[in-house]
């Protein structure tokens, strides 16, 4: 039914489409759906690379059937013990009763957590070696990218790296499965959404897997979401991308978040980024928290060098929307941004103390005066607005020390 898909010699493609569910984890819209990846490696030992989602499993099965017609499985290598990528195990063992199952010893010990799992296991260490008949395993340990047990696997032979979460992207594969199929570009945002949202805490993690990795030549990248990377400018982007990102690296722009309950917060927000597109910045993001998804806010901050971010007092409190975009722009260790900030009150301001109080605990740059604002906008509140603007704009511009104009 299923024409096999080969990603090179003797590899084949067998992920699966998830086209239905709204939130990844529960928490991550999904616009574009999400692909649960999985792979064969056929030689004189069969290897599955990874499962699917449970939900899954009936049409994973069928597609591993399009390329091993009745023939046994001999091993499966767990690079990622995550659901949505360990779900189909205790279904495969079923159908594979003497399928040997292959992980690193967090691996092993979830995988008893999980599913009760104990025999048939092989417990591999970092850089161990598995012969397969022509071809050969090595696996790299790459812990914390984004669970203690990941690891990823390379074939020599073939040069292909399979990298679990690593490199992959929200977004479903629509036809083609290869980047040589597709239109890559399509993948870039949701490729940064995906490691803001899932990645983005651990960069030094992945910092460390990137150097560990980095004599090993490569020409195919099987990640456990999205596009397979074959293409070699591809291959370079998208390693290039998880540098920049995990180093906390930025492209020149700017996001304007704010919350706003009658819209003065949001006349504030509209000065601030009228003032920084006149000095020259041109890539501005706005993000009204309460329509924005917070995913798509993080990505943007992960994406542009200039962070700005406005609220009202409530409760006493930043607005509770903003409230949960600082605890998660905390919760990933975003560092490195110019950062300026904005609000507004009637009787008590909670803003600039909390603001100050999370700008002190991360590794940004307060670039001008902030602008509080009580009940309405007078002239010297716009004047600080637009000074907030300016003063980031020629942050972003030039890179140089600039005196604030109050």
């Amino acid at each position: 039914m299923y024409k096999p898909i080969e990603v090179t010699e003797d590899i084949f493609y067998v992920g699966v489409n998830d086209r239905t569910k709204h939130l990844f984890e529960s928490l991550w819209p999904l616009p574009q759906g999400v692909s649960y990846n999985s792979y064969i490696v056929r030689d004189e030992k069969t290897t599955l690379i990874d499962t699917v989602d449970i939900c899954y499993s009936d049409l994973f099965m069928r597609k591993i059937r399009s390329v091993l017609g009745d023939n046994p499985i001999d091993y499966l290598v767990v690079n990622h013990m995550e659901p949505d990528h360990s779900g189909s195990i205790e279904f495969l063992v079923s159908r594979y009763p003497n399928i040997q199952i292959v992980g690193n010893k967090r691996t092993l010990e979830m995988l008893k957590g999980f599913y009760g799992i104990v025999d048939n296991v092989v417990e591999v260490k970092d850089l161990d070696e598995m012969s397969l008949g022509k071809r050969t395993l090595q696996f790299y340990m790459t812990p914390m990218v984004h669970w203690p047990e990941t690891m990823m696997t390379y074939v020599r032979e073939t040069r292909t790296l399979f990298s679990a979460d690593a490199f992959g992207t929200f977004g479903t594969l629509d036809g083609g499965v290869l980047d040589r199929q597709l239109c890559p570009e399509r993948y870039r945002d949701e490729m940064i959404r995906y490691y803001s949202n899932i990645v983005g805490k651990f960069g030094s993690p992945v910092q460390t897997a990137l150097k560990k990795l980095a004599n090993v030549g490569i020409d195919a990248i099987c990640s456990t979401h999205g596009p397979v990377w074959t293409i070699p400018e591809n291959i370079t982007g998208v390693i290039a991308l998880y540098d920049r990102l995990s180093r906390y690296d930025a492209e020149e722009g700017l996001v304007i978040a704010y919350g706003s309950m009658y819209g003065h917060t949001e006349e504030l927000a509209e000065i601030i980024a009228g003032e920084a597109a006149e000095n020259g910045v041109k890539s501005i993001v706005m993000h009204n928290v309460s329509k924005s998804y917070e995913s798509d806010i993080l990505r943007d901050a992960f994406k542009y060098k200039g962070l700005i971010i406005g609220s009202p007092t409530y409760n006493n409190k930043l607005y509770p929307a903003v409230d949960s975009l600082v605890s998660a722009l905390q919760n990933r260790g975003l560092k490195n941004r110019f950062f300026g900030y904005f609000g507004g009150f009637t009787w008590a301001d909670a803003t600039a103390r909390q603001f100050e109080a999370f700008a002190g605990a991360m590794e940004f740059e307060t670039v001008a005066e902030p602008v509080i604002m009580k009940q309405a906008m007078l002239a010297d509140v716009v004047e600080k607005a637009r000074n907030l603007g300016r003063t980031m704009a020629q942050k972003l511009t030039s890179g140089t020390e600039v005196v604030q104009q109050v």
